[in-house]
């Protein structure tokens, strides 16, 4: 395999990305408040984490009856969505707290839930925020050969019903990624086409650790404790439920009907745009001002703000969007946004029949 190179970001003297941080510094100096997470954000982690925990144990060791038990499961895997937007990622940003041991703490909260944090940090944090929606780099579009997540994929005769089947591919995606994606990274020793950064020991040690935790807690015990059979129903409903709900929020981030899939250019390998530009271009919000979708999404539906502002919590997300949609009107930037879940979620579904059936 020939060596892989990045794409580049053109350099540029007004940069929007300067613009942008200057006016959203501005807003926290007014206000005099940290850009990393407050009461509530901690208050709600820990929520989510005890819920998740004492579901659990409601479901393995005190065995409720079939119905209820079907609904723990759904909402066991609910709180695994919820942790991962709200707990982990925020963690995994350095946006949860200023102090770093809390940032730590929330971030291992993946490894609670099965997944390798190593693996995670390289494929969210460095790659996928950085060459949004760039084919043949941003591994979140690199769905698999049953969809085609971009107009330079190839296209096959079955995406052309990608648009019906995908709701079944979404749920897999959890089971899909603890068991056969993390170690395909882990063992390829790269993402995509992207090295991975060498693993220290206690990288390695990491690794292993949880898996065989998530093997425990999540298949042995229960087996033991409920059999075999109702464990296998549970699992599926927790981890299908909890897969879809992951799935479909991070892609009505960028693969609906308005986003863009910039191409580097072939000699100089740059991309078209600026950072600030290329990110809210290959972006979408939804749904924004609904308090719910926000509150449990962990402002994964403001993306753009997210994108732009990693290191900045989500809880401060509703007031900079403000800045960031009045620098866009300057610039004369299309700001995406869909007022409703329901209408990000059609966008989704027009974007994806397209790329099934024109090339």
């Amino acid at each position: 395999m020939a060596e892989f190179v990045s794409p580049k970001f053109p350099t540029v003297k007004n940069s929007l990305h300067t613009e942008l941080r200057k006016r959203v510094q501005e807003y926290f100096d007014q206000k005099g408040i940290a850009a990393t997470g407050n009461i509530s954000l901690f208050t709600k982690a820990i929520l989510l984490v005890a819920s998740f925990i004492a579901v659990y144990i409601h479901l393995v060791f005190f065995t409720p009856a079939r119905f209820i038990a079907l609904a723990e499961c759904l909402v066991l895997g609910g709180l695994i969505a919820a942790i991962g937007f709200n707990v982990m990622h925020d963690g995994s940003h350095g946006s949860f707290s200023k102090d770093k041991w809390k940032n730590k703490l929330a971030a291992a909260s993946l490894s609670m839930l099965g997944a390798n944090h190593f693996l995670w940090n390289m494929k969210h944090n460095m790659i996928h925020h950085s060459f949004t929606n760039v084919d043949g780099v941003d591994d979140d579009i690199e769905v698999g050969v049953l969809m085609r997540m971009a107009p330079t994929q190839k296209r096959l005769k079955a995406h052309k019903f990608q648009h019906f089947y995908f709701w079944f591919l979404y749920m897999l995606l959890y089971v899909f990624w603890i068991f056969f994606t993390d170690y395909k990274k882990y063992f390829l020793k790269r993402i995509g086409d992207v090295p991975l950064k060498k693993m220290a020991t206690k990288d390695h040690i990491e690794f292993w650790v949880t898996k065989v935790y998530h093997a425990a807690v999540f298949i042995v015990i229960p087996i033991i404790f409920v059999g075999w059979a109702a464990w296998l129903v549970g699992f599926l409903v927790a981890t299908m439920f909890s897969g879809f709900v992951l799935s479909i929020v991070f892609q009505l981030a960028h693969t609906v009907e308005h986003t863009e899939f910039p191409v580097a250019n072939m000699d100089s390998n740059k991309l078209p745009d600026e950072f600030a530009a290329h990110q809210i271009k290959t972006t979408a919000n939804f749904a924004t001002k609904n308090k719910l979708v926000s509150w449990l999404v962990g402002g994964l539906n403001f993306q753009i703000e997210h994108h732009l502002f990693p290191k900045i919590s989500h809880v401060h997300y509703p007031a900079i969007s403000e800045i960031v949609k009045a620098v866009c009107r300057e610039y004369q930037l299309q700001y995406i946004e869909y007022p409703t879940m329901r209408r990000a979620v059609v966008a989704h579904v027009r974007f994806l029949r397209q790329m099934g059936r024109y090339d």
